[in-house]
């Protein structure tokens, strides 16, 4: 019975020192070689794995002691540089880790090692102006401490939390959750929302029929309650006066100051605390009137 193509082409059969896998004949040696270099490959991954972890490990307990340290950073600082230094880890670990692959796939090692500098030679070369760029920039941002991670900076139209500086690019995500990953050569001009105290301001409406003076007056011994009762203010809100006459409304402005990142939570909580605080002292608000005229 003759047998189908299929079926001859996976039959393997052995003679003398060679394998036959249907028309194809490898020598026993050449298979072991393979085998053997398989082996060595995924050894250098799991080594490369195993060095990168543990490398980020070490730095990630860096940062979390150093404070304790005579000599410390403050934390943001702390896990910006922790950054750049898992990025410096993993692209040495990455270049050295392919270089020995490289060198283990060839049988002439010198040969390979000698191509593979002249192939990232050349590849420097080509990209070495963005690249270089890149990193300069990259040591000029943390240098200079244009901002850390945790920061909430702009870079020309995007804006968001600094997730993690790297050796050649920034990740800042948005509050839509966006990742946008810039390369540190195009950063040019950055906006720090995070450096200092940030101003808040909440506006209150009331009725034009109320008396003004009272409603000033809690709502300025308010302010100075809520200073005290939140660490997060940095300057005690204070009642700015009357920023606009309506209809039949009167418009007073609170502002204040508060720590960086906290302002939108002190601003509602202070415009929550107002709110709670006039309808307490039977302060009426505006409200839309609507007069149903009926003709004759």
């Amino acid at each position: 019975m003759k047998e189908s193509g299929v079926f001859s082409f996976l039959k393997v059969s052995m003679y003398g020192d060679n394998i036959s896998i249907g028309k194809l004949s490898i020598s026993t040696q050449a298979m072991y070689n393979f085998i053997w270099i398989i082996i060595k490959v995924i050894f250098i991954l799991i080594v490369m794995y195993l060095i990168v972890k543990l490398g980020n490990k070490i730095i990630n307990r860096y940062v979390s002691r150093q404070k304790d340290f005579k000599i410390s950073l403050n934390d943001k600082r702390a896990k910006t540089i922790g950054a750049i230094l898992k990025s410096v880890l993993r692209y040495s670990v990455y270049f050295f880790g392919i270089f020995t692959i490289i060198t283990v796939i060839s049988p002439k090692a010198g040969v390979t090692g000698l191509t593979f500098a002249g192939i990232g030679g050349v590849a420097v070369g080509l990209g070495s102006q963005s690249i270089i760029k890149d990193i300069i920039n990259g040591f000029f941002i943390l240098f200079e401490d244009q901002f850390s991670v945790g920061d909430y900076i702009s870079i020309d139209d995007k804006s968001g939390i600094v997730e993690s500086m790297e050796l050649r690019v920034t990740k800042i995500r948005d509050f839509n959750g966006d990742l946008h990953i810039i390369p540190n050569g195009l950063i040019s001009k950055v906006t720090n929302h995070s450096k200092g105290s940030i101003r808040i301001t909440v506006d209150v409406e009331i009725s034009y029929d109320e008396n003004i003076q009272k409603v000033i007056e809690i709502m300025t011994q308010l302010c100075e309650d809520f200073a005290k009762e939140n660490s997060s203010i940095t300057q005690a809100p204070t009642v700015q006066g009357i920023t606009n006459i309506k209809d039949n409304r009167v418009t007073i402005r609170v502002a204040g100051k508060a720590k960086a990142m906290t302002q939108w939570d002190m601003e509602m909580k202070l415009r929550r605390e107002i709110g709670e605080t006039l309808k307490k002292e039977n302060i009426k608000t505006p409200y839309l009137v609507i007069k149903n005229l009926k003709g004759e």
